[in-house]
């Protein structure tokens, strides 16, 4: 699995690298359907602007893909809530892959009232 680092507008240095690989590296713990992690960090020039440091990220994953964006007034801020963020997506994408063959609440009902009509002919 790769993780790739780019920037718009700014210079990425080896540990703001370091940094992104090491916060958005902990998602591959929970899921290891993933093939490849692209983050971009930009930061607005508006000086009006709030969140000036952009970071946002795209997750392939075999079956789909979690995209993420953040805005913070630190790059290290923004990678934070990013990582959370993308943490908590990749959580609930894996747990809809896997959750799929639970029955829904209408299979649930129709099963039901299946049984309750069998039974009534039974009886």
């Amino acid at each position: 699995m790769h993780i790739y680092v780019n920037g718009r507008n700014i210079e990425i240095t080896d540990a703001i690298k370091a940094y992104v690989k090491e916060k958005i590296g902990k998602v591959v713990n929970h899921y290891d359907q993933i093939q490849g992690i692209d983050v971009v960090l930009s930061v607005i020039k508006n000086p009006s602007a709030s969140g000036k440091h952009v970071a946002e990220v795209s997750c392939k994953m075999n079956t789909g893909v979690v995209r993420c964006e953040e805005a913070a007034d630190s790059m290290y801020e923004s990678i934070d809530l990013l990582a959370d963020k993308l943490d908590r997506q990749v959580k609930k994408f894996k747990d809809k892959a896997l959750g799929s063959d639970k029955a829904s609440i209408r299979t649930d009902n129709k099963e039901e009232a299946a049984e309750e009509a069998t039974e009534a002919v039974e009886e």
